[in-house]
């Protein structure tokens, strides 16, 4: 049974990456997993790396490895603001695994430093989270 369709945008800071209507979306939230058909209660929300799943119908499924941001949830759209969001197939493990050692580098350089730190840990994370979608985990 089709399922009513809404209007999605997802954008970085580079452009728009997918404009289209689908059935469903699929993120996770700063408080966990999430589903949007249409017609949901409008909503604000912090997006954390996952693989961001957009349904255009039962067999066709759009999606993308997906950096924290926003998600505004209106009753005319919902719009995924993110700072990165790449189709799995175009995502490149090795340079993903050196995204982690680097990360990881910056983490033990960043001492007492607590911004450092959390810029450390939110690109570890981003990247880990990247590779596991990719694969190579």
């Amino acid at each position: 049974m089709p399922w009513t369709k809404f209007s999605v945008e997802v954008l970085t800071p580079e452009g728009e990456v997918f404009n289209d209507e689908v059935e469903m979306v699929s993120t996770v939230t700063t408080i966990g997993s999430i589903g949007l058909r249409a017609n949901h209660q409008p909503i604000l929300a912090m997006l954390e790396p996952t693989e961001l799943r957009l349904y255009k119908n039962d067999l066709e499924i759009v999606r993308f490895a997906q950096a924290e941001g926003y998600m505004q949830v209106t009753k005319e759209r919902t719009l995924i603001l993110v700072e990165e969001a790449h189709e799995p197939e175009n995502l490149d493990v090795a340079d993903l695994r050196e995204r982690v050692e680097r990360a990881e580098r910056e983490l033990q350089e960043a001492g007492d430093d607590s911004e450092k730190e959390r810029v450390a840990r939110r690109d570890k994370n981003r990247a880990e989270k990247f590779l596991s979608i990719a694969g190579g985990a």
